[in-house]
């Protein structure tokens, strides 16, 4: 009967230092990929821990938002919770136990897979180059069904090509990363893979318009940008 009890014993014991574990290793920096058909967002997570419990905030740096705050979180064991109320989203996941990872899924209307991992997102520093002919703001508007959306590329050269980033004044967006920008004589591709496409278009020989189609998660629309 003692032999059995230690036995018990130990396992609660281990069970309790796992818990504790669990409970350090979470707070801190996390990110991953939220992906929804062709559509593919980053996702950070900042945990902090305090004698009042966890506390985090939510970045979005592909929809430019940024210190979103996190109105719950909870960690029970190795399962993790949390929920942001005002984009109704909720988390449900379960760290890894060299607390490294998380795997869980996302619920915003639809539950998506979104595994998160320890550290930052890189951020990669480009070395100022040249500028090129169609260096500068580019202004153009989608017509929708819903009204006109204003959007603002600002094409910068670099050392290591061509890169970009948009702005949405009407929704507030602002700064969202452009994932790859691509230039074939007069042809520009502007790749977003946060509305799951971009922008291709033909710029004019008097490099003041370039005019294309807007694409996101399989609708296009007519676009022109104008400097």
């Amino acid at each position: 009967m003692m032999k059995a009890f230690s036995i018990y014993l130990s396992a609660a014991i281990a069970a309790l230092a796992a818990g504790s574990l669990y409970a350090q290793d979470v707070a801190g920096d996390w990110h991953g990929t939220l992906k929804a058909g062709p559509v593919e967002m980053g996702i950070q997570l900042h945990i902090a821990k305090s004698d009042k419990g966890l506390t985090a905030t939510m970045d979005s740096p592909d929809q430019g938002i940024r210190g979103m705050a996190v109105d719950s979180i909870a960690l029970n064991g190795s399962d993790l919770k949390f929920a942001v109320g005002v984009v109704q989203v909720s988390y449900a996941g379960k760290v890894s136990q060299d607390g490294q990872s998380i795997n869980g899924t996302l619920t915003q209307g639809q539950s998506m897979p979104l595994d998160l991992t320890r550290g930052n997102f890189a951020v990669v520093e480009h070395k100022p180059a040249k500028p090129s002919d169609i260096d500068g703001a580019w202004n153009g508007a989608l017509e929708t069904p819903n009204g006109s959306l204003r959007i603002v590329f600002h094409i910068v050269n670099t050392a290591d090509g061509l890169t970009a980033t948009a702005d949405l004044p009407d929704v507030g967006g602002t700064g969202l990363p452009v994932a790859n920008v691509t230039r074939t004589g007069q042809t520009l591709k502007m790749e977003m893979k946060q509305m799951g496409g971009g922008f291709e278009g033909s710029i004019s020989p008097d490099l003041k318009t370039i005019t294309g189609t807007f694409s996101a998660a399989g609708n296009k629309i007519a676009m022109v940008l104008k400097r």
